[in-house]
């Protein structure tokens, strides 16, 4: 009996400990933006934060603060940027001239900064009732600078107070503080699309070389005095209590600019008008599967599996039957003695290979020649020795397979004189003929925006005027003026 008792106590203890978990979970109320500054975990309120990039070349200012690194034209708005490391007396090796840092932009009193930390995180959402005041023993920071400490995963978050670092209050309540940084708005250029002139950095000092000099206030931009009363601390703490629905629709914003900024981190994975449609749509099933607060990528692992849907119908693999059916009905009627294809981002040449075998049984009477390019050398080298298994000797591939010498199956040189394999970047100057078709499958996402757009001058110039081009089937030009849009057996087919 005693046993049994023991028993039903230890059940209960579980389910109450499983329904304190949910309610914590249910309860959030805060969230934050969390990053590393010389290897330890510190945060941000998320309400202060107004996205995240990575940038670099900022645009020296001279008799500034040695925290401030420059200012930085932010979408034709010119922003102070401030290094978080220099400012706390954190030891920062010496930069390169093309280093690009990371960057948080943060809004305080409508006025908008960069702050360089050394890595940034993801967000994480606590309730704010867990969070601890700090203790006098943060010897790495002045404590008036931290908002509090909450522990979350298992890691110990030093939570900022971005408000008292970006503002006069918090240098005038000491005799020993750093030169004044006067919070105010930087004056426009001319025209807003302008770009600053660019500066390499200069060498910059410490912040205890700095601090000798208190008598002389060092203003970034010329000052709007907010005649802050001493009497009058300065506390975000009302933006931090309830969220309405506006800061709903902030923090969700929010939670999707950090993911964009983590997919091209991770994998160079850049979210456009190309691929946002369907980038949303799985965000919004993450989230589901992950639940909101562990829906950030932490890891590359992390972003491949988000990233694993993205991939076109037998990507990196021999095509299926049906699959290369569907791309057949795609091909138009083509009459010309030699049809050139465009391909690349070919990977190891599965899709070239069933491409051409596609092709040869659409345009029998037709001579094929199909660029095939890749940037992974390794790749392209092998893809010309590419074998066949067994198990594809019966399948479709069948009329284009042979035996080599050593009894393994291979492709017939008919199909292999077809192909040409180069390692070559599309997006340096192509010596591509013009093309009868384009066939480029999941590359352009993995493209900066302004490389896309290039690249996509370059297949419409490079593309015959009754030519066709099929992309990713995650991938839309849709919008595109120059570009008109067929779905044939639902694959999307772009003529000009």
């Amino acid at each position: 009996m005693e046993n049994i008792q023991k028993q039903l106590a230890q059940v209960m203890s579980a389910e109450q400990i499983s329904e304190e978990k949910e309610k914590n979970i249910a309860t959030i109320d805060f969230k934050m933006v969390t990053f590393s500054l010389s290897g330890k975990d510190y945060a941000i309120d998320i309400m202060s934060v107004k996205e995240i990039a990575k940038a670099g070349r900022f645009t020296y200012v001279p008799n500034t603060a040695p925290f401030v690194l420059g200012v930085y034209n932010l979408r034709g708005e010119i922003i102070p940027i401030i290094d978080l490391r220099l400012f706390f007396n954190i030891e920062v090796e010496e930069r390169s001239d093309n280093h690009v840092e990371n960057v948080i932009i943060v809004s305080v009193d409508d006025t908008v900064f960069g702050i360089v930390v050394d890595g940034i995180d993801k967000v994480v959402g606590i309730q704010k009732s867990t969070i601890q005041p700090p203790h006098p023993l943060f010897g790495d920071i002045n404590i008036k600078y931290i908002s509090g400490v909450v522990e979350s995963e298992n890691r110990l978050y030093v939570l900022l107070d971005i408000g008292r670092i970006f503002t006069n209050k918090a240098r005038e309540e000491s005799d020993e503080e750093k030169p004044k940084l006067v919070v105010s708005k930087l004056p426009q250029t001319e025209t807003s699309t302008s770009t600053v002139p660019e500066v390499k950095h200069q060498q910059i000092p410490t912040i205890r070389e700095s601090s000798e000099k208190k008598d002389e206030p060092v203003v970034v931009s010329p000052a709007e005095n907010t005649n802050t009363s001493e009497d009058s601390p300065i506390d975000f703490s009302q933006e931090r209590q309830n969220f309405t629905l506006d800061t709903t629709s902030k923090n969700a914003s929010m939670d999707y600019d950090f993911f964009v900024e983590e997919l091209k981190s991770l994998k160079n994975f850049y979210v456009t008008d190309i691929n946002s449609r369907w980038v949303k749509s799985r965000f919004d099933s993450w989230q589901e599967e992950k639940g909101k607060s562990n829906s950030q990528l932490s890891s590359e692992k992390d972003a491949d599996e988000f990233l694993k849907e993205f991939y076109s119908e037998n990507s990196g693999k021999f095509w299926s039957e049906s699959y290369a059916n569907r791309i057949f009905e795609c091909l138009p009627d083509n009459t010309a003695k030699q049809i050139v294809v465009w391909n690349p981002g070919c990977g190891k040449g599965y899709e070239a290979y069933c491409l051409a075998c596609v092709l040869k049984k659409r345009y029998p009477d037709s001579r094929i020649r199909v660029y095939a390019q890749d940037v992974d050398l390794l790749s392209i080298t092998n893809a010309s020795l590419l074998t066949i298994p067994q198990e594809y000797a019966s399948t479709w591939l069948a009329p284009f397979i042979s035996e080599s010498v050593s009894g393994s199956l291979v492709f017939s040189p008919e199909i292999k004189d077809m192909i040409m394999f180069e390692y070559h970047d599309c997006t340096n100057t192509n010596s591509v003929p013009n093309a009868d078709f384009i066939f480029c499958r999941d590359l352009l996402s993995f493209l900066p925006e302004d490389i896309q757009d290039n690249v996509l001058l370059d297949f419409e110039d490079r593309l015959k005027g009754n030519g066709i081009m099929i992309l990713g089937e995650n991938e839309s030009l849709a919008g595109k003026m120059q570009w008109s849009e067929k779905l044939v057996e639902n694959i999307s087919v772009y003529t000009k």
